[in-house]
């Protein structure tokens, strides 16, 4: 009996053992399992949100980026447009409009010269030719343009630039027909001015088969500054 409670307590304490080592191991691939989980998804996730949130920051700041480079692209195109790279076109609002009487003595026709100036602080670009109807008793006659080549060009703020008007001067010895206005619209322009006729008061009477006034190009009349 001794020697059976000897071997039971010897399997015992050996079963003991054996349960303790197992359990041991059990707990030790456990915790080790979960740690190496816990340190990759640590890192993984931190790694991998860091990562994200390192790429968010970069796509946010390449965005930034990308948005002033386009914003400085537009301000540099509207400041090109406006009068760094061409300048724009001369607006009626811009320029200031003076009529004067040019017949040289001994001339056929007459000539009355449109001296327009760049009021409008900035460089603009003009050329082409100008609208131009005189306002008559008779109704309203608009000019011919003369053909003259038409030659580009700008204006500094300040600047001047002309054109001519031709007109047959009334040498019939009768009333004739009464100019009471002259009115302009300045090339690529929808707005007109009116302006007092500095020219012969009356035009001959025609037999209506045209206008027997002619408008030159801008420039045409010289240019001043």
């Amino acid at each position: 009996m001794r020697v059976h409670k000897l071997t039971f307590a010897a399997l015992a304490v050996a079963a003991s053992l054996s349960l303790t080592a197992c359990q041991n191991d059990d707990d030790a691939g456990q915790s080790d399992r979960p740690a190496a989980s816990g340190e990759a998804s640590a890192n993984g996730g931190s790694g991998s949100g860091d990562s994200q949130q390192g790429g968010g920051e970069e796509s946010a700041g390449e965005n930034t980026d990308g948005q002033e480079a386009a914003a400085g692209g537009g301000s540099d195109s509207a400041s090109g447009s406006a009068g760094g790279g061409k300048a724009g076109k001369c607006r009626t609002d811009e320029l200031k409009f003076k009529a004067i009487d040019s017949t040289i003595d001994g001339d056929t026709n007459g000539t009355v010269a449109v001296e327009l100036t760049n009021g409008g602080g900035r460089e603009c670009s003009i050329s082409g030719y100008a609208g131009v109807d005189l306002k008559t008793a008779s109704g309203t006659l608009s000019a011919e343009r003369s053909g003259e080549p038409v030659v580009p060009g700008t204006l500094e703020d300040g600047e001047s630039v002309a054109f001519g008007i031709q007109y047959p001067i009334n040498d019939s010895g009768g009333s004739g027909v009464r100019i009471t206005g002259l009115v302009v619209t300045p090339p690529d322009e929808t707005k007109s001015v009116t302006l007092d006729w500095p020219g012969a008061a009356t035009l001959p009477v025609t037999d209506g088969t045209g206008s027997a006034v002619k408008v030159g190009p801008i420039g045409s009349a010289g240019q001043g500054g």
